[in-house]
């Protein structure tokens, strides 16, 4: 893959995108750079206030007029209502659904329906929306789907047994690690039940290396304890300072993901320099759990029994 910057990004009239987690961070930047392209972008977001902050600062560059959606990840109803509101503004018909949003390292806390809020939030929440949006989807013009993993799923994995840490002691970063490690084994099984029923959809995985973001000082407020919070702050701080890369690149491996001519389903794209930290986006290897077809099938099934949605593909 050739060294891309946000110039090379095709035109992007008459697509219809929508982004999770388009509030801040790297979904408003990926929100920002597509409507600039011509894209009608949905930002998808659980807070009002924040939300209509977006859309006025996506509305100030853009082609064409974003729309804000309502969607709260770690509440299914929510997530129901958020794919029929887009079917509904649509008529039926998107391109790319970019599945952008997360938590990192929260304390331990269940979602609405019950589940461990960050495999719920991260990985659950994403996979019922995708599933319901799938017939708009098939409507779009060469659709995509971009799931975010992130290089803390490197060391991590799904306990099938135990998803939610309810017999096991919790760890946030545990926790994080087992939700991030989810959206890549989602990602590539999802593009592989996409060949396999003829569908044109393709489901692409991408990374955002180590980028300054608003999640890192939120998993340092999380923290309980002053003292550890101080500490988690001060890293995180410095982290960011001398080794983070800014959101401008970081948003790169998401919106290569879902625009460039050249990317192939089941693809996996992050930084290409120093393991995956920093630099200009390639394709890079998928974990091995990941390519691991049983973990596809094992997180499908347990997705599918959790959520109550259906597969789609079936």
């Amino acid at each position: 893959m050739k060294t891309w910057t946000e110039a090379d990004i095709p035109d992007q009239t008459g697509r219809t995108v929508l982004v999770t987690g388009a509030n801040s961070g790297l979904g408003l930047r990926t929100s920002l750079v597509l409507a600039a392209k011509g894209a009608r972008v949905l930002i998808a977001c659980r807070d009002p206030e924040r939300g209509e902050q977006a859309l006025r600062t996506v509305s100030a560059g853009a082609a064409v007029a974003p729309e804000l959606i309502s969607l709260d990840l770690a509440d299914l109803s929510s997530v129901r209502a958020a794919a029929a509101r887009a079917e509904e503004i649509t008529g039926g018909k998107l391109d790319v659904l970019i599945n952008n949003a997360g938590l990192m390292a929260a304390p331990k806390d269940r979602t609405k329906d019950g589940f461990e809020l960050q495999f719920g939030t991260n990985h659950l929440g994403h996979a019922a929306l995708t599933w319901l949006l799938m017939p708009a989807l098939r409507r779009g013009t060469n659709a995509r789907v971009v799931t975010l993993s992130s290089l803390a799923a490197t060391g991590g994995r799904v306990d099938f047994d135990d998803p939610g840490f309810e017999h096991r002691r919790y760890n946030p970063a545990a926790a994080y690690s087992q939700s991030k490690i989810a959206n890549q084994i989602f990602a590539l099984e999802l593009d592989r039940r996409l060949r396999a029923a003829g569908d044109d959809v393709i489901s692409v995985a991408a990374h955002p290396g180590y980028t300054a973001t608003n999640l890192n000082s939120n998993m340092a407020n999380a923290q309980g304890h002053p003292v550890v919070r101080k500490l988690v702050g001060g890293v995180t701080f410095l982290g960011d300072l001398l080794i983070a890369q800014g959101v401008r690149t970081g948003a790169l491996p998401s919106l290569i993901a879902a625009t460039a001519p050249d990317v192939n389903g089941g693809d996996y794209i992050g930084p290409r320099l120093f393991r995956g930290i920093r630099g200009n986006p390639t394709v890079v290897p998928p974990l091995r759990a990941a390519l691991d077809r049983e973990n596809g099938r094992k997180l499908w099934d347990l997705t599918a029994k959790l959520t109550g949605v259906t597969p789609d593909p079936a």
